[in-house]
């Protein structure tokens, strides 16, 4: 069985209530809830939550809320991974015999259905996870800090004079899925330091959500992406 687990607890600080805040015309979630129905690759599509307002909009969009989250796995230090483990052994106590999980985020409205499809499709072959990664911008090795003395410097002054072509492009999650055996989430597997995957996405199609500002520049590509769409 591949199952999806959108993971969504209720107590966001940064975004008062961001799982469910609308975005461009419905829930943050629904989008993601929406993008694994279309996929059409999951026998069941779980959200894990501890929010009862959050559980009835997944469900109204097609999702289930089969339990509650433990509170022990509701805060802001809570990493991903224990917590789609803690559902893919919720899941199996009702009888549910699960080969693949895919953790979706609930805030990611750039996902796409193939990309989930080309997710297990490539997971089924090899590997513990499989998961979309976007170039950085600009390339890190030049990267800056703010000095304690208030000054900016190089991170690594090695490469002052190394051209931006010769320096070894860079990428980074794009917070959208990580598809991986059950094995590898019951385990708890690191998901960037064991037999990893990548699928490569265009960066115009990444923007993760975490302040208000993200938020602005999620809206601004959601205006050039789904206009053009409707063109």
């Amino acid at each position: 069985m591949r199952i999806a687990i959108i993971p969504a607890r209720g107590g966001s600080k940064r975004i008062p209530r961001k799982n469910i805040k609308p975005f461009y015309g419905k829930p943050m979630i629904a989008w993601s809830i929406e993008a694994a129905l279309n996929a059409k690759c999951f026998d069941r599509i779980i959200v894990s939550t501890d929010d009862d307002e959050i559980a009835d909009v997944s469900i109204y969009y097609g999702a289930e809320v089969p339990f509650r989250r433990p509170k022990e796995l509701a805060d802001d230090n809570t990493p991903t991974i224990p917590v789609i483990a803690q559902a893919i052994q919720a899941m199996e106590k009702e009888g549910c015999e699960i080969d693949y999980a895919c953790c979706i985020y609930a805030t990611a409205p750039f996902i796409r259905s193939e990309d989930l499809r080309l997710g297990i499709e490539m997971l089924e072959k090899s590997g513990d996870f499989v998961f979309p990664v976007t170039s950085f911008s600009f390339p890190i090795q030049r990267g800056l800090r703010h000095a304690s003395n208030g000054c900016i410097e190089m991170l690594w002054p090695e490469n002052f004079s190394v051209r931006s072509q010769d320096l070894e492009e860079s990428f980074h999650d794009a917070g959208q899925f990580y598809w991986g055996t059950r094995e590898a989430w019951i385990k708890q597997k690191p998901i960037f330091l064991s037999q990893s995957y990548p699928i490569i996405l265009p960066r115009y199609r990444v923007q993760d959500i975490d302040t208000f500002e993200d938020w602005e520049c999620a809206e601004t590509i959601a205006n050039s992406i789904f206009n053009r769409s409707n063109q």
